[in-house]
């Protein structure tokens, strides 16, 4: 863990950075983490992967972001962390693929990139409700979004084991869906 007391500067994304979030996203979601019930199942996180050209696709559309958090904004800054953000319509925002580097994790980094994120939302598109995801298997994650003040919702959306027909996965897979409204 390094010392994240330090300021974080925040830009958003272009498509030169595609391929350093592609491989932010990919290392950090398919990490191993030693806390009980965090990463969820560990085979289908090491053969989770990602494009470059999903996250270039996703950086060119309207409405849709992707929030980096870096060491400082000079060619020489770590990139820390991303989010992408996308606005849904008037009043809501979705937040999805937050993504810590290693070397930051346990620091406080993925809650003051939640909050930027929040607040992007709000100062940009209006923004005062929020909906998120996460997989079923990541009971202290979702604790985790609880305790910034996501509800669960009650509904879930499926998971797409098609797309690991090689990985053995749980039949009642899936994404636990949360929202948070802002006062």
């Amino acid at each position: 863990m390094i010392d994240t007391t330090q300021t974080l500067q925040f830009r958003l994304a272009n498509q030169d950075d595609a391929s350093r979030i592609q491989q932010l996203v990919q290392s950090s979601f398919r990490t191993h983490d030693s806390r009980p019930e965090w990463t969820g199942l560990l085979e289908l996180a090491s053969s989770f992967s990602i494009s470059v050209d999903e996250i270039s696709a996703n950086i060119g559309k309207p409405d849709n972001v992707f929030l980096m958090a870096l060491t400082s904004l000079g060619a020489d800054g770590d990139l820390v962390a991303s989010i992408q953000v996308t606005k849904r319509g008037a009043d809501i925002g979705r937040l999805s693929r937050l993504a810590v580097n290693d070397r930051y994790q346990r620091g406080g980094v993925g809650r003051q990139v939640l909050l930027y994120a929040e607040d992007y939302c709000q100062r940009t598109w209006g923004i005062r409700k929020f909906s998120l995801n996460t997989l079923s298997t990541r009971p202290a994650l979702i604790a985790w979004y609880m305790r910034r003040g996501y509800q669960k919702t009650g509904e879930t959306s499926p998971f797409p084991i098609e797309s690991f027909a090689a990985t053995q996965l749980p039949a009642d897979l899936c994404f636990i869906e949360f929202e948070k409204s802002l006062g």
